[in-house]
């Protein structure tokens, strides 16, 4: 009997324990999601700005190495020669470049030996609705790989852009024809928008009303003010996880289920952080992006309208290395796979690798699937 009761009492002192570790964590995710967050933990100097736009530069480690999921990378002390140039899209906040101590894309390429700098678009408000793709492309982009150029010492740079990103980088290399382009990385960058699942049958469908209105009436996209199609940051968090409803769904249903996980909540607020904060389109690029990359679909010949110049892909003759998700619902591997059609590069790969659009650039399984390979073939270009 004794031993009875004695066993009854641990389960009872168990179960008050588990529910004090629910409570505990669903009081933290609710009201304390901030001290949970274990992303932008990598020290970096800004090293330019102009009030919206920023350039972040990571200095060497000071660890002897890191931990890469649960694997271990030494810290190369020796720099490859040519920096690297986060390009990131907009709409996203620069924690998915940082987002865990052990899975930070930044920190994995300054351990690999790689100077590395990134373009911290910033939060563009009302005041910014008139910024277009020739904005970032012809203006933003030049001015800070200079600065660039100015603190490493180095003409040859390596630019990374994800998704947007991606097309930011293929419009430069092909509207500047800037020949100090060494290596380019593109991840699931749109080449052939009309080849892209859903969405690219929608605007396919689209292309054709967009004619005929073109034809019969005066209505143009660009005619409207920017001002009105400007995009805040609440309805890009929107749109962004529209593209995968379910898991979207599934993804709080889990945090309800493992509540008395602290780890797994630690981690949920932390992808949350980047997810939750999405940042304002600016009405020029919605302009420019909508009719020239979706309905025109005009990259899928090889050029694109910036402003009144054209970016033309035959110009690119960096090294490039091009990845696509393999789930990927927003840029299907054969929208993304075109721009080995266009470019001139004589030195280039294409990988579809596991993941979705976000998940190839930091998903859990990057690092292994995406990360290392990039930073190998990166590294033989590099010196």
């Amino acid at each position: 009997m004794k031993q009875l009761i004695q066993s009854a009492v641990e389960q009872t002192s168990a179960l008050g324990a588990q529910a004090g570790a629910y409570a505990s964590n669903a009081f933290d995710r609710v009201f304390r999601a901030a001290s949970l967050v274990k992303a932008g933990q990598t020290p970096f100097e800004t090293l330019e700005s102009d009030g919206l736009v920023s350039l972040r530069y990571y200095p060497p480690l000071e660890a002897s190495y890191i931990e890469l999921g649960d694997t271990v990378v030494p810290v190369e002390k020796t720099a490859h020669r040519t920096p690297i140039v986060i390009v990131p899209p907009l709409a996203v906040n620069m924690l998915i470049y940082d987002l865990f101590p052990n899975r930070s894309l930044v920190r994995y390429l300054r351990a690999r030996g790689f100077e590395v700098y990134l373009i911290d678009w910033g939060m563009p408000t009302r005041a910014h609705s008139h910024y277009n793709l020739h904005t970032y492309v012809a203006e933003f982009l030049p001015y800070y790989l200079n600065k660039v150029r100015e603190h490493s010492g180095e003409q040859e740079l390596s630019l990374h852009g994800w998704s947007l990103g991606g097309m930011f980088t293929l419009f430069y290399a092909g509207l500047s024809n800037d020949q100090h382009i060494r290596n380019a990385i593109i991840l699931g960058s749109p080449i052939d928008s009309h080849a892209s699942g859903f969405m690219g049958t929608f605007f396919r469908a689209v292309s054709g009303t967009a004619e005929f209105v073109r034809e019969h009436t005066p209505f143009r996209l660009h005619n409207v003010k920017p001002h009105w199609l400007h995009t805040p940051g609440w309805a890009n968090t929107i749109g962004f996880k529209m593209t995968n409803p379910v898991g979207s769904v599934m993804g709080y249903w889990e945090l309800l289920a493992k509540l008395g996980d602290r780890e797994f909540v630690t981690n949920h607020a932390t992808t949350s952080a980047f997810l939750d904060r999405m940042v304002a389109y600016p009405g020029g690029v919605i302009q420019d992006t909508v009719v020239r990359v979706w309905i025109d679909n005009q990259l899928s010949t090889g050029e694109i309208q910036i402003g009144d110049d054209w970016a033309r892909l035959e110009n690119v003759t960096a090294n490039l290395y091009a990845v696509a998700g393999q789930s990927d619902t927003m840029v299907t591997p054969g929208a993304a796979k075109r721009v080995m059609d266009h470019v001139r590069s004589t030195d280039k790969t294409f990988r579809v690798s596991p993941g979705g659009h976000m998940g190839i650039l930091a998903g859990s399984r990057a690092p292994e699937a995406t990360w290392v390979e990039m930073a190998d073939w990166l590294g033989e270009r590099s010196d």
